[in-house]
Formats: structure tokens, sequence, C-alpha cells
């Protein structure tokens, strides 16, 4: 076998080869080294004059933690929570900057934040059975953020009420109409849900609440609404405790409108009702008022319910067996003790416009069955709408109360807002 020897020249670049490769692989550890080590290099050139963003110091102070803590309550994963009370976001060494609670629908929770920006409270009770995410953030002096969520279940009730409500939604009213609300249960915490219960008006015009008792709220301006007036009522009950250990089931918004102005006023003296409308007389009707032994309540009243025929039984307003009429034509009910003014067939057409002979109730005169629409009677029952005002004057009886129906009217506005 042939070797050929290796001439000088190859053995002096595999020399060389060699020297740069340990001169390469010695670099390789020192970089390594170095790397390691979290050592600086010496400042060397220009870049030693700067201490730029890129300098270990300043990476060092961009890497330290906030120095505001933020505190939530109640418990991340939290279970039965109460509705109420419960709900507090802090920051200790910062100010809040952004604080949001939603239930899974996205439905945000509406809150106030203190004017030092330290602690945030939601503005109403939080609806009961539901799960809430909270998502909260912090900075401190020096702009440095801390953040913290948590998740959190609120109480199932085992006792319920809700508010039964009029007018109904979408409906046309008259100028008389309060909002009223009677609930199914006695509030012993009329404060809460005062705070769960707006109506507002637009044109905006002050609206304020009485109670009647503890299980009716009713609310009205200090006059009569303005005609074209549009009113909603908010019903946010969800999660009110009303009562120890019930609380409300209910979240509704009720919109109604207030139609033309009607304020009718019976005079029982002279026998006669006039009808106004937007401030103009629309007609004068003759009428029959309560009798002697049964006087007609004198007052405003409001239209609350129509009948076009309706049964009226003495029995069940305190007069026996004194009548029982099944079919009463074109009734209006003005309280809720059995004051209407209806249709009356059954006495002489000379009575109206000259005497009282009823139970208490307004008369007109009408026909047996209401087909009759040219009578007095059913000309006012059409020209009516539920919320219009009926005032009578001149009765030889006190003035209605105005929790009997509708009637809040006849408290003069320093005792209703009191």
């Amino acid at each position: 076998m042939n070797v050929q020897p290796i001439s000088g020249e190859s053995r002096t670049r595999r020399g060389r080869a060699r020297t740069a490769l340990s001169a390469l692989a010695l670099g390789a550890v020192l970089m390594v080294a170095t790397a390691c080590s979290g050592g600086t290099p010496a400042p060397a050139g220009d870049d030693a004059k700067g201490g730029g963003s890129g300098s270990a110091k300043g990476a060092a102070a961009g890497s330290e933690a906030s120095q505001a803590v933020l505190s939530i309550t109640p418990a991340d994963g939290a279970k039965e929570v109460a509705t109420s009370g419960v709900l507090k976001i802090s920051a200790a060494n910062g100010k809040l900057t952004t604080v949001t609670v939603a239930d899974t629908k996205g439905n945000a929770v509406a809150g106030k934040l203190a004017a030092d920006g330290t602690s945030w409270e939601p503005e109403r009770n939080l609806g009961s059975a539901t799960e809430y995410k909270v998502h909260a953030i912090a900075k401190d002096g020096a702009g440095r953020e801390s953040a913290k969520d948590i998740t959190f279940t609120t109480l199932t009730p085992k006792n319920t009420f809700v508010g039964h409500y009029t007018p109904e939604n979408g409906s046309v009213v008259g100028v008389g109409m309060p909002v009223s609300i009677k609930f199914s249960r006695g509030i012993t915490h009329p404060e809460a849900v005062e705070k769960a219960v707006t109506v507002t008006a637009d044109p905006a015009v002050r609206v304020e609440g009485h109670w009647f008792g503890n299980d009716r709220l009713d609310f009205r301006p200090e006059k009569y609404w303005a005609p074209g007036t549009k009113v909603t009522l908010k019903l946010n009950l969800d999660g009110v405790e009303g009562r120890p250990g019930v609380y409300g089931k209910q979240t509704r918004t009720v919109r109604f409108t207030i139609g033309r102005s009607q304020v009718s006023t019976v005079d029982a003296a002279t026998h006669h009702m006039t009808v106004v409308r937007n401030g103009a007389v629309l007609k004068k009707l003759p009428i029959t008022a309560g009798g002697p032994a049964t006087t007609t309540y004198n007052g405003e009243m409001v239209i609350s319910e129509k009948y076009e025929v309706t049964r009226m039984n003495g029995a069940t307003v305190g007069f026996g067996g004194e009548y029982d009429i099944e079919d009463v034509p074109h009734a209006m009910r003005l309280s809720d003790s059995g004051t209407f003014v209806h249709g009356n067939y059954w006495a002489a057409s000379s009575t109206f416009g000259s005497e009282n002979v009823s139970h208490g109730c307004v008369g007109l005169r009408d026909v047996r069955g209401a087909y009759d629409k040219t009578t007095p009677a059913a000309w006012f029952f059409d020209s009516s709408i539920i919320g219009d005002v009926v005032v009578v004057k001149n009765s030889k009886d006190k003035q209605i109360a105005p929790e009997n129906g509708l009637n809040g009217w006849n408290m003069p506005w320093s005792e209703w807002v009191s």
C-alpha cells in the first residue's frame, strides 16, 4: 500500500485549524460563563455613558412588584352569599382603577367608588341564586398594577315575595293614575324595597312614593300628570330582603303613557256631573248620588276598573241583602269599598238630575243589557279610561280615605312625602 507523506504545508494548515477551533471553544466557554454568572461587563465606548432602558438597573426596577394590595369579600368560590352587605372591594397602598362585577349573562352590577379611590361597593342588592365574577385592578404610587379575580354565588331563598303593580305595561291611562304596587308579603324592611323601586317621568317631574300599611307602595307627582307624559316603573326586587328571610324574586320594567286629561265633577247637591276634557266642558250629565242614609264619599277618585256589565251584591259591601243586581251596566270602580259610577235602569228617568237614591254610587240613566249606546251611562263609559278622575263634592259624607282605591290625591302633598 502506498502511503503519501504529509507535506510541511499540509501540516501547517491543520495546525492552524486546530488553533482556531481551540480559540472558538474557549470563547464559547467564556460566553456561557458570563451569561450564567449574571455579571456586568465593563463599560466601553458610547454604551457606557447612557444607563439606558436595557441596563440591568432599569430591568431590575421594572420587575419590582406593585405595593397595592387588593382585598375582596366574599372569598373566591364562596356559596350562599348574602345579596346585600357582603360584596366589598378595597385597595391598600394604592387606588382602585378598574372594578367590574357581572353575572354569567354579562349583566353588570353598578357600584360606587369612594372619593379616595380605595374602596368600592355595589349601589344596590345583588340577585339571588346568581353566580358573579369580580375583576379588580389597583395601582400603587409608582403606577404599578395589582389585579385580582374571584367568583362567588349568592343564596337561594326559601321564601320569596313579588309586587303586583298597576297600571299595565303599554297602557294609556288618565291623568290621575298613580303607580300602585301591592306586595304578596308584608314588608318590614321598607327602605330596602324603596331603593329597588324607581318611577320616572318624561318630561321629568318629581315623583314620590308613600306606604299604605306594610304591603302597598304608591307613587304619584304633586299634581295630576301632564297629558302625554311617559312614565317608567322599574322593579329590581330580585334579592331584596323585604322581611327577615323573605326575598324579592322580580325584575321588571313597566312603561305607560298618560292620555288626554279628563276630570269629571259630581255635585251631589245639584244632582249633575260636569265632564271636563283638556280644560273644556265636554258634557253635563244628570245623576243620582247616595241617598240620605247611604251617602256618597266626597273627594277625588280615580277610575280603576271598567265593566260593561257586572253583578253588584250589597252583602259584599256591608249592606246585607238590600240588593243583588246581576247585570249592572257600564260600571266603573272608584273605590275598594264598592263605590262605582254606573248605569241604572231600575230607577225612573225622572230620578236623574233631581234626587239622590243610590247606596253610595253615582248612577247614570241606562238600559238593561247595556245595548243602547245613546244613554248617558253608555256615553260616559265609552268616553272614560282607567286613570280618569271623578271628583265628588257637596255630599253629606266624609272625604274618602286615600288608601281606599287609587285615591292618594286626597292626601296633602306635605303628608305624602313626609
